[in-house]
């Protein structure tokens, strides 16, 4: 035992030994190239003595920044986070400052901008090295990975031999998506979770040399293995000149044994994280129609991702339960919009707003992240590389004409890096410190994918590329698993997909906004006005009113106060009418805006339309007047049949919410090819019904009991809570039989997806 600390020391010693080395010769390297720092006199030194002046500068930097450094951020942990991120650069220049002042010689100049430069590199470098140097050695890695934990528990818990659960959620990954990354090599750590062998392209035995006119244009991204553009247009290629000799496809190597299982989930109708998410950690989404909806009782606009907004679902949530949530023994939250009773929260949008005390500090888990300088100078770096990345694609999609197309102009580029790098980085630091403390179970939320899939699209280049490093991500917490005080069993899974599609405005030219006015006789804009949506809005108001087509100045006005209220969420529109207190009837809606439901019905692209009903209490509403009661949707589907067997049940529940829309539209849906039209500006949109967005995906240990039973679905975020509860009183005791643990059997017959 004691030659083995004996050995550890020297290790170490050496580890710091290099680093330090390495930290002098960057610092040599930057005097020599900024104008405004050196390391010698005036008058000039000899090399030895700029070269000790480096050395004891460095050296000092470096103790500096391992024992005052973390002091400083734990006491600026009350900073916004964003002012936090960019103070942490000035508050390392200034310990370089204080570096240099401290340096024996006296010989070392910085101006204050260039110390921060200087800083920044050396964090980099230092970080890197000593990173590079650990990685080798398991203790030095798994002390590494300690000084990331936010708040490293002294005492390992009683239950430390239990395992712990750490849920992934990443956001809008549906089923279909991960599945086909994971078969295509984009995500192999997700491909050898679930026995996916690694995709390799034929190579050819000795083929002749082709002239460059006939050489095989390169594969397309998502093409078959082995196909090229040419195999499925042969038109487009010239005739080859010579034959190749025929290919013969290297051979597979044996498929991993699979280590988790892919299960396939319904949202409900409104498939969007509010809902999903809310269901997930607190086991109740009832009430939430959508994402962003108007409630008459309270006169305001609900949104899931305004802090009041959150706080307030929250609290119905728990109130409805009686449950405090998902994560409520020994939890943490990270990244979510709400709590899920977690003890430790950090990025949460329902706590947003309260009181920063030592339980509640919504900000606590950015102290695991930056308490490494080194960690905010590879942020920031990234930060910037993605802004770029961003910018040349959105330029390379524009000057191609690609279509359908959003404009990604403005702040996008800034949200979007932050949502791919700084929340990304900040997430996984506080899930391995969570790991690395011993925690029961994790709830983390990582939204990169989703946000690059809204304009870029669902199965864009762009979007895979974020599939990969993400899937990096999930690599890097199973090696953060095996250096653990308790073993951890990884849950992936997605809260909704997205469908793909362009938008309702730029098909036909005018929003839903304008065409509910157009069919309440409301003025819209003269850009709408001049559609053919638009023309035929006013002409079906007209008709209505028994008025002459023909009179298009004359502008019917409805009742004073009676304007709309028109929300969108994805490809799931609300209509409500604010100065009516109650949620009103088809037959109401009828007597006041004759037109607006024949008018939207008939829309192209509308899908169908939900209202009450003083006769059938709710029916559904398509073209060429068909009305459906919502008690009759399985006989009698009508409009929903293109939205397959459990749009009557998702439907006939959101019809029963006390804060549904007068009126919710839901957009047209290709069952084909799975395109909808978002009411957003977002050509991969969820929110509603249609496509994959509805298609979630969950990816669990097989150690784990089945989620659902042979032939059933998993339909619902409130029956995922279910089963992740489930799991979580496996993990502290003997496994519950399946037909037992469920609590209640699964909405509806169906199937499993299992690798």
């Amino acid at each position: 035992m004691r030659g083995v600390r004996w050995r550890r020391a020297v290790s170490q010693a050496g580890r710091s030994v290099a680093v330090w080395a390495v930290s002098t010769v960057t610092m040599l390297v930057l005097a020599g190239i900024l104008p405004d720092f050196r390391l010698q006199s005036p008058d000039g030194d000899s090399s030895t003595t700029i070269a000790v002046t480096a050395a004891v500068g460095a050296g000092v930097f470096g103790l500096l920044s391992a024992l005052a450094w973390p002091l400083l951020v734990r006491l600026l942990l009350l900073v916004p986070a964003l002012v936090l991120g960019l103070l942490v650069f000035f508050l390392n220049g200034s310990l370089l400052l204080l570096a240099l002042r401290l340096n024996p010689s006296g010989q070392s100049e910085v101006a204050p901008e260039t110390a921060v430069i200087v800083a920044a590199v050396m964090s980099a470098v230092a970080s890197a090295t000593g990173g590079a140097l650990a990685v080798r050695d398991d203790d030095a890695y798994r002390r590494r990975l300690h000084r990331l934990s936010a708040r490293r528990r002294r005492d390992v818990p009683a239950c430390a031999t239990t395992p712990g659960t750490v849920f992934l959620q990443l956001d809008g990954v549906g089923h279909d998506v991960l599945l086909a990354a994971a078969k295509n090599g984009v995500m192999p750590t997700t491909a050898r979770w679930l026995g996916t062998p690694t995709p390799l392209t034929p190579t050819p035995l000795t083929p002749e040399p082709l002239t460059p006119h006939t050489a095989p244009p390169p594969e397309e991204p998502g093409q078959p293995l082995g196909e090229s553009p040419a195999d499925r247009h042969p038109h487009t290629a010239a005739p080859p000149r010579r034959r190749p000799l025929a290919r013969r496809p290297r051979p597979h190597p044996p498929a991993p044994a699979p280590t988790h299982r892919l299960t396939l989930w319904h949202t409900d109708w409104s498939s969007q994280t509010g809902a999903s998410q809310l269901g997930i950690l607190h086991g109740s989404n009832h009430d939430v129609p959508a994402f962003r909806w108007y409630e008459k009782d309270r006169g305001e606009v609900v949104v899931c991702n305004r802090p009041t907004s959150a706080a307030e679902l929250q609290r119905r949530a728990v109130e409805r339960t009686g449950d405090a949530g998902l994560l409520s023994a020994d939890g943490a939250s990270r990244g979510n919009l709400f709590g899920g009773g977690a003890d430790e929260q950090a990025l949460v949008l329902s706590i947003a707003t309260r009181r920063r005390d030592a339980a509640t500090r919504s900000r606590a888990g950015y102290f695991a992240y930056f308490s490494d300088p080194a960690n905010a100078v590879r942020t920031a770096l990234s930060f910037v590389a993605e802004v770029g990345r961003e910018i040349g694609q959105s330029t390379r999609a524009r000057l191609r004409k690609q279509r359908p197309r959003v404009g990604r102009g403005g702040l996008y580029p800034f949200v979007r890096a932050f949502a791919t790098v700084v929340e990304r980085d900040v997430v996984v630091t506080a899930v391995m410190g969570d790991m690395l403390a011993g925690r029961t179970a994790v709830y983390a939320d990582l939204v990169a994918y989703d946000e690059v899939a809204h304009h870029s699209g669902p199965d864009s280049r762009d979007a895979e590329k974020v599939l990969a490093r993400l899937d990096r991500s999930l690599a890097l917490l199973e090696n953060v698993a095996e250096h653990t005080p308790r073993p951890y069993r990884i849950v992936v899974l997605s809260d909704h997909g997205q469908s793909p599609g362009e938008t309702f405005r730029s098909r036909y030219g005018l929003t839903l906004g304008d065409l509910v006015r157009a069919g309440c006789g409301l003025p819209v804009p003269r850009k709408a006005q001049r559609t053919h949506s638009g023309a035929e809005a006013r002409a079906a108001v007209r008709a209505a009113l028994r008025r002459p087509v023909e009179e298009v100045g004359e502008q019917y006005r409805p009742p004073r106060g009676s304007e709309p209220v028109v929300l969108a969420s994805g490809n799931l529109g609300l209509v409500s009418f604010p100065d009516v207190p109650h949620r009103m009837s088809k037959e109401e809606i009828d007597a006041r805006h004759p037109a607006l439901l024949s008018t939207l019905a008939n829309h192209p692209g509308v899908g169908f339309l939900l209202v009450r009903s003083e006769e059938h209490g709710g029916v559904v509403l398509g073209a060429y007047g068909a009305q459906i009661p919502v008690d009759r949707l399985d006989e009698e589907p009508g409009p929903l049949a293109a939205f397959g067997p459990g749009a009557a049940d998702a439907v006939r529940r959101t019809h029963s919410f006390p804060h549904t829309a007068d009126i919710m539209v839901n957009s047209f849906h290709d069952p084909a090819d799975g395109e909808v039209l978002a009411f957003e500006e977002q050509i991969g949109s969820h929110g509603g019904l249609g496509g994959p967005q509805t298609r979630p995906f969950l990816l669990s240990p097989l150690d784990l009991s089945a989620p659902v039973g042979d032939g059933e679905h998993l339909v619902g975020a409130e029956h995922v809570h279910r089963v992740l509860s489930r799991w979580l009183r496996e993990s502290n005791g003997p496994e519950v039989p399946l037909e037992t643990a469920q609590g209640e059997p699964a909405v509806r017959k169906g199937e499993e997806r299992a690798a």
